[in-house]
């Protein structure tokens, strides 16, 4: 990674930590961040699901079934923030009023504004999982992965210990942010595969300036006025295709 670039994720990574701690913290927005991962983990399953068949068809056995096990993990992810969340809610009942988390659709969307900056030049008939190509499938969704992971864990250890639901929460998060891991480690062994030792890393390389350009286009959109999203990257990249 250039020197530069390597500064400006710096920042934005520190931006990011900043945002989720302060939303995941506060019982009140942490309702809305519980609800976004739900449905954007869950959103990501059919996805996933189809490009296993579709490296199955190719003869690729080893992606196929990495594909399918991230399927199932992404599933049960949406499980773990949907139970959160009733648990959250059930636990605060006293507090109905206050309670409402927007269950509009659109609003649980990830950020069309990210990754529409993120995924410049492609289409969505580029990014339906039949038609993408695998090097921009497994590049992009490398960094947000390896992202993730990160980010769980910094939202886990800023959660309150001072009731069993969030006590929950907090091993769930460290547990998904484990599996990201995971999902990251053969990402970038199926990148290797197809392009080997010194492509893998020129590939990443683009893609981490991507989501740098990415993430200036949502600060530009916010300092002209615009209502900035609850993270800098919100949700998984493709369930809003």
């Amino acid at each position: 990674m250039r020197f530069f670039n390597y500064i400006l994720h710096l920042f934005f990574s520190g931006a990011t930590a900043y945002i989720s701690a302060r939303n995941i913290r506060d019982p009140i927005t942490r309702r809305q961040v519980l609800a976004e991962y739900e449905v954007g983990e869950s959103g990501s399953v059919p996805f996933l699901k189809v490009l296993s068949e579709r490296a199955a068809t190719e003869n690729d056995p080893w992606l196929s079934e990495k594909l399918a096990s991230h399927a199932a993990d992404e599933e049960r992810h949406g499980k773990i923030f949907g139970h959160a969340l009733k648990q959250l809610l059930n636990h605060e009942a006293k507090n109905t009023s206050q309670l409402q988390v927007n269950q509009n659709q659109a609003a649980l969307t990830p950020s069309t504004l990210f990754y529409t900056a993120y995924l410049e030049g492609l289409n969505r008939t580029d990014l339906k999982p039949e038609n993408i190509d695998w090097q921009v499938f497994l590049g992009s969704l490398y960094i947000l992965e390896l992202d993730a992971s990160k980010e769980f864990v910094r939202m886990a250890n800023v959660l309150p210990t001072n009731d069993q639901p969030t006590i929950n929460l907090k091993k769930s998060m460290m547990s998904v942010a484990s599996d990201e891991v995971r999902h990251a480690a053969y990402l970038y062994e199926a990148i290797k595969r197809r392009a080997g030792a010194t492509g893998v890393e020129q590939i990443i390389d683009e893609w981490r300036t991507r989501q740098i350009k990415a993430s200036l286009s949502i600060i530009a959109s916010v300092m002209s006025g615009a209502e900035p999203p609850s993270k800098l990257e919100d949700g998984i990249l493709y369930s809003w295709v």
